[in-house]
């Protein structure tokens, strides 16, 4: 509970002596692209194998001759909208991209950068890390879309080269009995995910003490805590929206 209350004190004092518009603006961009740009490719070529997958192993459970092909695809659309393409890339994001920020402002603390910030009259918490939660919160639906978009093309890549089914049946299933608030729900969730990572993130990066050991421990304590806050806000998200 203290670690708990430290933390929601941690997101209040973002909020008060903040820089102007301008200076967030440009910092916002500077993270956008460390956190979208340079993350872009990873997450197309982890779904494009991830949709790939998916095909193959549900066309080898499908053996009944009375199911008909176009069902593949169709359980490769629902696996992907729902779960694989916010849950699973939110915990590549926590690897790569929360681990990067927790490292990041664990050496500026080490190395008296915040401090020094601090003794300026900057806040330090709302000038270094609102800019990487915004972004995030920007970026990071962004690359989810993509990621479902690339999952979908390799299942069809999959699913056509192999000959388990034919074009016109894949995109039938894909668009076979479609529901559209699938994609609200997944578009929640990962504004959902986007927050939590950077915002736990941040904080253990923020709160580092020690050396260089400690900003490895602290990485590595910012990628468990996000990615256990993300399967349970997954789970709880579930059972509210659905």
């Amino acid at each position: 509970m203290k670690g708990f209350g430290r933390y929601m004190m941690f997101l209040g004092s973002m909020f008060v002596r903040r820089e102007t518009f301008i200076t967030y603006y440009h910092l916002t961009l500077e993270e956008c692209i460390q956190i979208g740009i340079k993350s872009i490719l990873l997450f197309m070529l982890v779904s494009t194998f991830m949709g790939a997958v998916t095909t193959l192993q549900t066309a080898a459970n499908l053996v009944s001759p009375f199911v008909p092909k176009f069902v593949i695809s169709q359980v490769v659309r629902e696996m992907t909208v729902l779960e694989l393409a916010p849950t699973i890339m939110a915990i590549i994001y926590a690897g790569k991209v929360g681990s990067s920020m927790s490292g990041g402002l664990g050496t500026m603390r080490i190395t008296e950068q915040i401090d020094a910030l601090e003794v300026m009259g900057i806040n330090s918490a709302s000038y270094l890390v609102l800019p990487k939660i915004v972004a995030s919160l920007m970026m990071f639906p962004l690359l989810v879309i993509v990621a479902a978009v690339c999952s979908m093309i390799g299942g069809y890549l999959a699913g056509t080269l192999t000959e388990i089914l034919t074009p016109t049946e894949y995109i039938y299933g894909i668009r076979y009995s479609f529901n559209e608030y699938f994609i609200t729900f997944a578009l929640i969730k990962s504004f959902v995910f986007a927050f939590l990572i950077s915002s736990i993130s941040s904080f253990r990066g923020y709160y580092t003490q020690g050396g260089a050991l400690e900003v490895g421990i602290s990485s590595t304590q910012a990628v468990t805590t996000s990615i256990i806050a993300v399967l349970l806000a997954d789970y709880f998200l579930a059972y509210l929206l659905l």
